[in-house]
């Protein structure tokens, strides 16, 4: 299958007290290209967010959104270390016994002592389950959203694909009745320049002919590219650089059907091909 560089996820994990929150956004790009933009308790994360996107995705430039949001409501419970407040106990008793004019701890004060309040945050460590199942299915449904957009990529570039056939259709039975019509406007100046002995224009008019007529090859090649994008696109994968130089070849055997066009037709059936062409080339861009 095709897949396209342009995705976005995002995955959200209750915790309890806070929530993982993790958002994946990805755009075209010659290269993998990631950015990070992580909660610094997450920060250990990045190795393993980093290694996930790799193993997944070629190409593309993806930013990465991941962080611990606070939920306001959440209950907390209130848990005192008994211990430390027996070490403050001990200490206030020793203290006023040196300096009975010493005034006693507030419970505020004693509430701000540093490490009073047992800390009820989770460790990086106890939430790593969660951080890799979040990771998991985050890329996932990345991966997920731009399959869904390749196949409109690669749908609308076969649309082109068809379109471009009929035109080369259009054009291979009306090759050789423009031979013989340029064939016969060349023996009329052919017959003028022997007359007056030019051979400079014979020349000329020769070598005008020998370029123009031969356009069986062009449209032999431009088939042949097409049947190429239509073989890329039914193998899927990785195929955004090769369908892109696909385009370039296409590209040039139109601008060569075009400079030797023997008719009005046949210029307009050149510049139909070549905006086919950039039509494709816009949306092969996206490809991965």
């Amino acid at each position: 299958m095709i897949h396209s560089m342009t995705g976005y996820a995002v995955q959200t994990r209750d915790l309890g007290r806070v929530a993982l929150h993790l958002e994946l956004r990805s755009v075209n790009s010659r290269y993998l290209d990631l950015a990070f933009r992580i909660n610094d308790d997450l920060r250990q994360a990045e190795p393993m967010l980093r290694e996930a996107i790799t193993a997944k995705l070629s190409r593309g430039k993806v930013e990465c959104r991941f962080n611990l949001q606070a939920k306001d409501n959440a209950a907390r419970d209130i848990s005192i270390n008994g211990m430390l407040l027996g070490q403050l106990k001990a200490a206030q008793a020793a203290i006023q016994a040196e300096l009975p004019q010493a005034a006693p701890l507030s419970v505020v004060e004693v509430l701000r002592w540093p490490g009073v309040l047992a800390d009820d945050s989770v460790t990086f460590e106890a939430m790593q389950p969660e951080i890799a199942a979040t990771i998991s299915i985050a890329l996932e449904e990345l991966v997920a959203t731009r399959l869904r957009e390749g196949a409109k990529l690669a749908e609308m570039i076969r649309g082109r694909i068809a379109h471009m056939r009929q035109l080369v259709a259009t054009v291979q039975p009306r090759v050789p009745a423009l031979v013989a019509e340029y064939q016969e406007k060349l023996a009329t100046r052919l017959r003028d320049a022997a007359a007056t002995l030019d051979d400079d224009r014979i020349r000329l008019e020769v070598g005008l002919f020998a370029q123009r007529v031969d356009v069986a090859e062009e449209l032999s090649r431009l088939s042949t590219h097409l049947d190429e994008v239509e073989r890329i696109l039914k193998v899927g994968g990785s195929a955004g650089k090769r369908l892109d130089f696909l385009m370039q070849e296409l590209n040039r055997e139109a601008n060569t059907l075009g400079s030797k066009a023997m008719a009005a037709d046949m210029t307009a059936i050149a510049v139909e091909l070549k905006l086919a062409i950039e039509q494709m080339r816009e949306q092969v861009q996206n490809i991965e």
